[in-house]
């Protein structure tokens, strides 16, 4: 999917959320745990309700690699059952030398088929080239993720530089910024693709830092997890990170797809996503 294409999507929809189909065969409905196909008849039910509500699908992969399989076959079902005008994203955080990556991009981007794929770039340019080397293929890195953990790594402090050196944040009158490592990593690997085909994503709870990642990356779309369960606020995300063509994708998984565990949770589902897209609606009239 170009660009354009996403952003018409958008636009229509006047929507930019995306469901995130991280299945848990565990947590599926009691009356389909016994069906021969039961996470792809939920996940089908769910892309149902939502279609019209959302521009965009994640997969997060290990909920489905954990099955083995049949964990795969459901995954491979579920992409293919996904309407054409949907945005595809296999959430699988692969990332190794080169000729590792290139089977990756392979497996993902030729085999499965999805528009994008969430990539770590802890092992640098030649891990992370692969992914970008395909037309019409997104390659969506982790840049400022929502975990607890993440401030292990990504906030550590790499150099400071001062105002001049730097763009000043507005609401910031620190004569020194401090860089962090995380900023350094999206900064450099903006340079490596463009804004047609290269993503970041930043954790919804991390809502601080968006006005910094749109100084660095202001054109590029930002796919945001953290909303919904995590506590991330939908109305700081799109305050900080709407730019002229959106540029957001919100995933929301759990709060849409378990709102409900009983034989209505197709017609749940669809009542969550579509307050999302409702209050979607209003921020992007407000942009």
């Amino acid at each position: 999917m170009t660009r354009q294409q996403l952003i018409e999507q958008i636009q229509q929809k006047k929507s930019y959320l995306c469901v995130g189909l991280d299945t848990d065969i565990t947590r599926i409905p009691k009356h389909l745990q016994s069906h021969p196909d039961a996470v792809f008849e939920f996940n089908k039910q769910i892309i149902d309700a939502t279609r019209d509500l959302c521009v965009s699908y994640k997969l997060n992969t290990a909920f489905y690699e954990a099955m083995g399989m049949m964990g795969w076959e459901a995954m491979q079902k579920t992409i293919d059952y996904i309407p054409a005008e949907h945005f595809t994203i296999a959430d699988a955080k692969r990332g190794d030398i080169g000729s590792t990556s290139s089977q990756y991009a392979k497996a993902f981007f030729e085999v499965l088929n999805v528009d994008a794929i969430t990539v770590a770039p802890y092992m640098g340019e030649d891990s992370v080239r692969p992914f970008l080397e395909y037309d019409n293929k997104w390659t969506i890195v982790l840049g400022l993720t929502s975990n607890k953990g993440a401030e292990d790594f990504q906030k550590l402090v790499v150099s400071n530089k001062t105002a001049e050196e730097l763009p000043l944040i507005p609401g910031i009158v620190d004569p020194f910024r401090q860089v962090y490592l995380y900023q350094q990593v999206i900064e450099k690997i903006a340079a490596w693709g463009t804004p047609g085909n290269l993503m970041f994503v930043t954790g919804a709870t991390k809502s601080a830092d968006f006005e910094a990642i749109r100084n660095i990356i202001p054109d590029h779309f930002l796919l945001v997890p953290g909303v919904g369960f995590q506590g991330g606020s939908l109305k700081e995300v799109s305050k900080y990170g709407i730019n002229k063509d959106c540029g957001l994708l919100v995933n929301v998984s759990r709060a849409i797809i378990y709102a409900s565990e009983k034989e209505d949770f197709a017609v749940e589902a669809r009542a969550i996503a579509g307050q999302y897209q409702q209050e979607m609606s209003g921020y992007l009239i407000d942009n």
